[in-house]
């Protein structure tokens, strides 16, 4: 996306936040950014549509700012998915989705109330797949049951949590109350082996263009993780994990991953960290490969 267009896109979230969606004309959009009035029909068919782009924009945005959190750390431990949910929370407050939400339940466009409902099932399968990493296989088949409930009772808790408390409500406490409560929901579903809704519904609600994106992030940050525990002896660790953070931060915030940059850094930590953690450099290698052999192969015309 070009400079300009994401001005605008910008722009017209704050006048969404201001006056409210139904509220703004494109006039007010045209006026405030600054464009022409073919400029921005060039960007966008109509409000709507640069509805969609503000919501796209701010989706990949929570998405960079929650993986950036699992820079590190464990995938399964507990503390690191609250602080998931907790900068969840703030970024909605922050950018006012829920009210922006609210406007397209009323309106009576299908395309916007189409492209709500696929949010909330992304936002449904992004917890689904967290609650994979806390608490295992073993427990897979019962755990989008667990997210459905879980999204469900933090919303309303949090809502009830505020009208009873008004300002001197605190988030914090109640996103840690409820993660308990679903601690204990998924030991109790599994143990009784009930079970609403099969997990690969998600397929057939979702047709697969983001899970192989999912899958190869959770890959590289659970293989990142093992070489710095197996490396945290080491006296060099300090350098291994600025090369190994740049490899993430290549390949999951960079818009075009430089494949040179990345394999000639695998290439030196090979080279300097020896046998002790050799398969576990294997496997990252093999894992960078396998997503440069997939985007060289989209990218190939088709004769």
């Amino acid at each position: 996306m070009n400079d300009r267009k994401q001005h605008v896109i910008n722009k017209a979230h704050q006048l969404f936040i201001e006056k409210g969606f139904q509220a703004t004309s494109i006039l007010d959009i045209i006026d405030f950014s600054g464009i022409s009035k073919g400029t921005f029909y060039n960007y966008f068919s109509s409000k709507n549509e640069l509805l969609i782009a503000i919501f796209t924009s701010l989706r990949k945005k929570i998405d960079e700012e929650r993986n950036a959190l699992l820079i590190g750390h464990d995938p399964a431990d507990i503390e690191i998915f609250i602080q998931q949910i907790e900068l969840q929370m703030a970024f909605n407050h922050r950018n006012k989705l829920l009210t922006l939400f609210e406007e397209v339940f009323v309106s009576n466009d299908p395309a916007l109330k189409q492209f709500l409902k696929q949010t909330q099932i992304l936002h449904i399968r992004w917890t689904y797949n967290r609650l994979l990493d806390l608490f295992g296989e073993q427990k897979q088949p019962y755990l989008l049951d667990c997210a459905i409930m879980f999204v469900g009772m933090l919303h309303h808790n949090i809502h009830f949590h505020f009208l009873a408390n008004e300002s001197n409500g605190n988030i914090r406490i109640v996103i840690r109350y409820t993660v308990q409560r679903l601690i204990k929901m998924v030991e109790e579903i599994g143990e009784a082996g009930d079970r609403l809704l099969d997990p690969a519904i998600l397929e057939k609600w979702l047709p697969d263009c983001h899970y192989s994106e999912y899958a190869f992030k959770k890959q590289l940050y659970t293989c990142v993780l093992a070489l710095k525990n197996r490396l945290s002896d080491d006296k060099d660790l300090l350098k291994y994990v600025e090369l190994l953070d740049f490899i993430l931060e290549e390949m999951l915030h960079s818009k075009k991953p430089r494949k040179f940059l990345v394999k000639t850094t695998i290439d030196s930590l090979k080279n300097h960290i020896g046998d002790i953690a050799s398969k576990d450099l294997e496997k990252l290698d093999r894992i960078i490969d396998h997503y440069f052999d997939k985007k060289e192969s989209v990218s190939q015309p088709i004769h």
